[in-house]
């Protein structure tokens, strides 16, 4: 029950321990297809370019930056916790101008401080953000973000590698450009994949770049020959098949389920979950109305040793939790309720076994 990987489900598992197909094995392309058409219906998107890359949610993240950003491109990152400052490592590395728009860790994106760096930044072409920072349990305003960012002139790039299934996301509705995410998190697969999706015109900004793509592995040009193609895909690298088995059947669970209907669950496990921290007296970072119902960070009571606790509930309950990050460190546990660990059965055993620890 912490930030991540999830725990998977049984029949994750049992999925990914059928026989390996060949990537270009006719069976197993109608299964890419199943899958592109189950992550455009968790995305809420059409768009042709969604897929899954293969490599685990930073990979993803790096294909939006390789793709759509060139050498100059002024670039408005907003950093809220750890991985607004990966965005800037990107941005940086593939030659762009990074604008900063800093919030305090554990608050959202402002959308005054984003306005304003619109309006100093006129020749910027993108703003990226997180969608739900993991290091913080923050949830910021996608659909006012984009809508600000488009009404300016500039495309967006969404991290949403906790937010996919556990809260709500739609893609075509809020005009999102380009959003990358992660199997391991609600989704409760194993890591190793990162569902992503582009609209089209991202898509046409990729297609007409006037230089080349600084990583090949990761250059749409070349995957979607791979992805997009009917019965005529093209080889472009040897696709992990069993760990794709594992993400389709993940996806047909949430389909099953209902995505709206996992989006309520996520937040009546939240709920209970708060209820049974305030009895022990523990308060929340986020406040409520921006704060992540799948990963809930915590305030550490005064006076009890972080690594203490953690490492009596990993060692005598079996059980584990996060750890803050950054600046957060030593201050705040992050509980995890994501994709198939999000019941009440484990609510109540986090809860019996902190009691007990503390």
């Amino acid at each position: 029950m912490g930030p991540g990987p999830s725990d998977v489900s049984d029949r994750v598992l049992r999925a990914m321990a059928s026989p390996t197909l060949g990537h270009l094995d006719p069976e197993f392309i109608s299964m890419m297809n199943e899958t592109k058409e189950l992550l455009q219906y968790v995305f809420q998107t059409k768009n042709e370019w969604t897929f899954a890359v293969s490599a685990p949610g930073s990979a993803g993240m790096e294909c939006c930056f390789a793709n759509l950003i060139e050498s100059g491109d002024k670039v408005i990152v907003c950093q809220n916790g750890v991985f607004g400052g990966r965005m800037r490592e990107n941005v940086e590395r593939c030659g762009g101008e990074a604008i900063m728009v800093n919030d305090k860790w554990g608050c959202p994106v402002d959308l005054e401080k984003v306005e304003m760096a619109l309006k100093e930044h006129p020749d910027a072409s993108i703003v990226a953000f997180v969608h739900a920072e993991t290091s913080t349990g923050v949830e910021s305003d996608v659909q006012n973000i984009t809508k600000l960012a488009h009404e300016n002139g500039c495309m967006v790039i969404v991290d949403s590698v906790t937010g996919l299934v556990g809260s709500e996301l739609r893609v075509d509705e809020w005009e999102i450009d380009a959003i990358y995410s992660g199997t391991q998190k609600c989704l409760s697969a194993p890591p190793g994949l990162s569902p992503i999706s582009f609209n089209e015109r991202a898509a046409q900004k990729i297609k007409s770049r006037t230089s080349k793509v600084q990583s090949w592995f990761l250059d749409l040009n070349l995957i979607m020959g791979y992805w997009a193609g009917d019965n005529k895909r093209s080889y472009h690298h040897t696709a992990p098949v069993n760990c794709l088995y594992g993400l389709h059947e993940a996806l047909l669970m949430v389909n099953e389920e209902g995505l709206e209907q996992s989006w309520q669950r996520h937040r009546e496990n939240h709920l209970l979950l708060k209820e049974g921290l305030s009895d022990l007296d523990i308060d929340f970072l986020v406040d409520s109305n921006c704060r992540l119902p799948q990963l809930n960070a915590v305030v550490i009571p005064d006076h009890v040793d972080d690594g203490i606790v953690r490492s009596k509930l990993l060692n005598d309950f079996n059980l584990e939790i996060g750890a803050g990050l950054g600046d957060l460190a030593g201050r705040v546990w992050r509980i995890g309720l994501m994709g198939h660990a999000s019941n009440p059965k484990n609510i109540e055993y986090c809860l019996s076994a902190l009691k007990s620890v503390l």
